[in-house]
């Protein structure tokens, strides 16, 4: 009896520290349990599963022929797979598709497959034609996000910036997606999500200029790293003017290099300029862009078109000088004035978060899919930080930033004010910085807090 006691005891131990295990290390939890657990049910179970969910195919006319011959019966064929790999998060399995299937057949199944094979989401994504990867999520990885590791960033201008439910991090590349709108609401994680892009930024050599009119609250701790900072709209025109005089110099310079011999290598942006000439990148991030465009009369509904102009033309045209745009704002409508629709057409990369009407989320996505409005309009308040990210290619999915607070995103910019690059045009909207903020840089970058987002 003392025995059977001590085993069930042991027993006991084992499943509460397994449980206390899927809480608070659920990636550890998933290589020791969850992967062998989920990879042999897929295994044992893909005939049957695929089978129930309508994903097979009638035998071959060889195959049916020889089970005549010995006497059996001929079973629907599934999709050829290979074995389960495992991820962080979850596993990937890839599939060839049997002929007369289709990738939407799959997809539609999505979640049939889910509840067969007892994970907490599945994704289908089509690889090349006539094959798909399988992606099992194990839990849900939007619940914590954890800062990603520096080896995520493969290049200048990219960025990993939020975690998708997949598993896999949304990765923000300037140079294949130039111009990105961001729409949320209070408290819903837009500020968090624009703290991880400017920290992003500040480590590399870009010239980052701020733009907010509601007097600089949200830019003015970031001061230090930035090289051009406006808090008034009529300050904001300006420093509109002298981004475009700057845009039309680069235009110059890229179109000397075309001229300058004949062993000259052509090129049509400021990436085909040698390392020695080529200017710095800028990055342009225009906060709450209502309040940029509101017009109490008509001198102000002058400038707002004038500035919506400019800021157009920034969007057709900066990419090829190096000038990319972040558009942030809580809401973002035609009630913004004339080209308000046709510069949200140039904006072509959207992340929305929680918003407080429909409208937005239908600006910011319906362009993209329906579905992805759709989606963006059903995130819980209780999940700041969760967006749904699309693009002009009509793919979304749901994200979610890693916290960054204010004051560690602010130690950032103040330890990288050193990286801030030199562009004069731009020397007369430099915000000024006290020296008491200045010597309050630490000798490092602080780590960024593993936490839900929360603001």
């Amino acid at each position: 009896m003392a025995d059977i006691v001590r085993v069930l005891l042991v027993v006991l131990l084992v499943l509460a520290a397994l449980l206390v295990l899927r809480r608070r290390l659920p990636v550890l939890f998933w290589w020791l349990i969850g992967y062998p657990a989920v990879a042999l049910r897929v295994l044992t179970s893909y005939r049957a599963t695929m089978d129930a969910c309508g994903l097979t195919v009638p035998a071959s006319a060889i195959r049916r022929a020889t089970a005549r011959v010995v006497g059996w019966q001929a079973a629907p064929v599934p999709p050829r797979h290979s074995l389960p790999r495992p991820t962080g998060s979850g596993l990937v399995m890839r599939l060839r598709l049997a002929a007369g299937q289709a990738p939407e057949d799959f997809t539609a199944s999505a979640d049939r497959l889910r509840h067969a094979w007892g994970a907490h989401a599945v994704h289908v994504r089509s690889t090349k034609p006539g094959r798909l990867e399988l992606r099992l999520v194990g839990w849900d990885v939007l619940a914590e996000v954890r800062p990603a590791r520096r080896r995520q960033a493969t290049g200048p201008l990219r960025l990993p910036l939020a975690l998708r439910e997949d598993g896999a991090w949304h990765v923000r590349d300037f140079r294949t997606v130039p111009h990105e709108l961001i729409l949320g609401a209070t408290q819903s994680g837009k500020s968090v999500y624009l703290r991880n892009l400017l920290c992003g930024l500040a480590r590399q050599p870009v010239v980052l200029v701020g733009i907010d009119c509601k007097w600089g609250v949200e830019l003015a701790p970031f001061a230090p790293r930035l090289s051009a900072l406006a808090d008034h709209p009529d300050r904001a025109n300006d420093l509109l003017d002298a981004l475009l005089e700057e845009m039309e110099a680069r235009f110059r310079l890229i179109g000397l290099s075309g001229v300058a011999g004949p062993d000259a290598v052509l090129t049509s942006d400021v990436w085909g300029l040698p390392d020695d000439v080529r200017p710095v990148p800028v990055v342009v991030v225009v906060d709450e862009v209502a309040e940029l465009f509101l017009a109490a009369n008509k001198d102000d509904e002058k400038r707002r078109d004038a500035m919506v102009t400019k800021l157009i033309r920034l969007a057709q045209l900066g990419r090829a000088a190096g000038i990319y745009l972040e558009v942030c704002g809580q809401r973002f409508g035609s009630e913004l004035g004339r080209g308000a629709t046709m510069l949200r057409a140039q904006l072509t990369g959207r992340v929305c978060h929680r918003v407080n009407d429909e409208s937005s989320a239908n600006m910011a996505l319906a362009d993209v899919s329906p579905e992805a409005a759709l989606a963006a309009t059903s995130i819980p308040a209780d999940r700041p930080g969760v967006a749904v990210v699309g693009d002009s290619s009509g793919g979304w999915s749901r994200v979610r930033s890693p916290h960054l607070t204010l004051d560690d995103a602010a130690a950032v910019c103040r330890d990288t004010a050193a990286l801030a690059p030199e562009l004069p045009r731009l020397d007369s909207f430099r915000p000024v910085v006290t020296t008491e903020a200045a010597k309050s840089s630490s000798s490092s970058a602080t780590d960024l807090a593993a936490r839900p987002v929360t603001e």
